[in-house]
């Protein structure tokens, strides 16, 4: 159930907290990154964390009891399109043909207004609901879209990081812009809503083949008027495209190049997939502090390929952890570390729990620029926090009991555990969503 509560000035929260002081270090469990106070409260007031304690805080606080329960900061979606969640789970197709076939038909709908609101008003709700409440989101080419995402995201007090999507070729009629009007719409978009509460534009290319040559640079010079601006988009997530882009921009080294040459890439750069990168590549995005958001889920279902994590993190990039509805397959920040897993063990690697959920909270806060608001439960970060049930049902419930330490039971909760283990979601201190039984 989403809901708002009213604000309360002091609330404290008691369960079993986690969180990171730092990047745990790949393959290591027993880590002194991860900072866990099983039975302690979390105080809150204003909205912002102001301590944690073992001691019962007393009368002046608002005190909800949740021992025996996980709390963690809430996750962070470095990539998701809000459009994309009307047709999850379509069959079939790789990701170009997937895009002509279930996206794109599904995208031309968010022209009409009041199915773009109503869209963004069910994707957001629908992240409450799943634990993440801080994201970066696509919407569509309609700048309708966008102002939908914001006015709504606002509503809610979410961090949002979102932009009209530019594309103007390779697309279906009602799809596309033009390089003029999109820029004016970027410009109005970003003087009204950028910085505004909790909310950053996102000049969003789509992919380098979705935009002539013209828009790139439009993007870049976007970019390099304002630092404060994020940029997102795609790369290297499939060999066919990469092979597409590699057609359409001869004169670039790689499919990253392309942006690079137009200033795309710079530290509030998110890129999605990143797979079919070199070690040039990687030494570029090291360079230019852009990140790469992974979508295991999505690179499984799309059968995209198999991102090699430690290698991008040993040449210097960061990484997020990102769930890319409608190509991934559940808005659950679990299920998606749980096919990060999947993904790596084919690599012959092991993501560990702490890796993974560093990646969607501390680590992507960190990567977007936002470590001293969210991601973590420093002093003066906002309070958005989750709290989780440790297991739901029998066999979840026995293989907690059977769990030997720390990093044993916290795994078995990402494998185990999705949407229906979340009790509650806080936004800067305030109930957005609480579990109705």
């Amino acid at each position: 159930m989403t809901l708002a509560t009213p604000p309360t000035d002091r609330l404290a929260l008691k369960g079993d907290l986690l969180d990171f002081t730092a990047q745990p270090t790949w393959g290591r469990v027993d880590d002194p990154a991860v900072r866990f106070r099983p039975d302690h409260w979390l105080l809150v007031e204003g909205g912002r964390v102001v301590g944690v304690q073992a001691d019962d805080p007393g009368d002046g606080w608002q005190r909800e009891d949740h021992r025996g329960r996980l709390i963690l900061p809430g996750f962070i979606d470095t990539h998701v399109h809000s459009p994309q969640l009307d047709v999850i789970g379509s069959y079939g197709t790789e990701l170009l043909d997937w895009l002509n076939t279930y996206t794109f038909p599904a995208e031309q709908r968010y022209a009409d207004a009041a199915v773009a609101q109503a869209g963004a008003e069910r994707f957001l709700d629908a992240l409450l609901a799943h634990g993440t409440t801080a994201a970066v989101v696509y919407p569509t080419v309609h700048k309708v879209s966008a102002e939908a995402l914001f006015t709504a995201a606002e509503a809610h007090g979410m961090r949002l990081i979102t932009g009209k999507v530019l594309m103007d070729r390779h697309a279906p009629d009602g799809l596309r812009d033009d390089v003029e009007q999109a820029e004016r719409d970027c410009r109005d978009l970003i003087e009204r809503h950028h910085g505004r509460e909790r909310l950053s534009y996102a000049v969003t290319v789509r992919f380098a083949p979705t935009s002539t040559p013209e828009q790139l640079a439009m993007a870049g010079r976007l970019c390099q008027a304002d630092p404060s601006l994020y940029m997102q988009t795609h790369v290297a997530e499939n060999r066919s495209e990469v092979d597409w882009v590699a057609r359409l921009f001869p004169q670039a080294r790689s499919y990253l190049d392309v942006y690079d040459r137009v200033g795309l890439l710079h530290p509030r750069a998110v890129l999605a997939h990143g797979i079919w990168l070199d070690d040039q590549d990687h030494a570029v995005l090291a360079r230019t502090g852009a990140h790469i958001a992974h979508c295991p889920s999505s690179n499984l279902f799309l059968g995209s390929g198999l991102f090699d994590w430690p290698r991008a993190q040993a040449a210097g990039v960061r990484i997020s952890a990102a769930s890319d509805v409608g190509g991934g397959t559940s808005l659950s920040t679990q299920r998606t570390l749980a096919d990060g897993y999947k993904v790596q063990a084919l690599n012959g690697q092991r993501l560990t729990a702490w890796a993974g959920l560093h990646a969607a909270t501390r680590g992507a806060a960190e990567a977007l620029g936002l470590s001293e608001e969210i991601g973590h439960f420093g002093v003066d970060t906002l309070a958005d926090v989750c709290i989780w049930d440790w297991a739901q049902g029998t066999v979840a419930e026995t293989r907690l009991t059977l769990a030997r330490e720390l990093h044993e039971k916290v795994f078995a909760w990402i494998t185990l555990s999705d949407e229906r283990n979340l009790v509650a979601s806080y936004v800067a201190g305030r109930a957005r969503y609480r579990r109705s039984r």
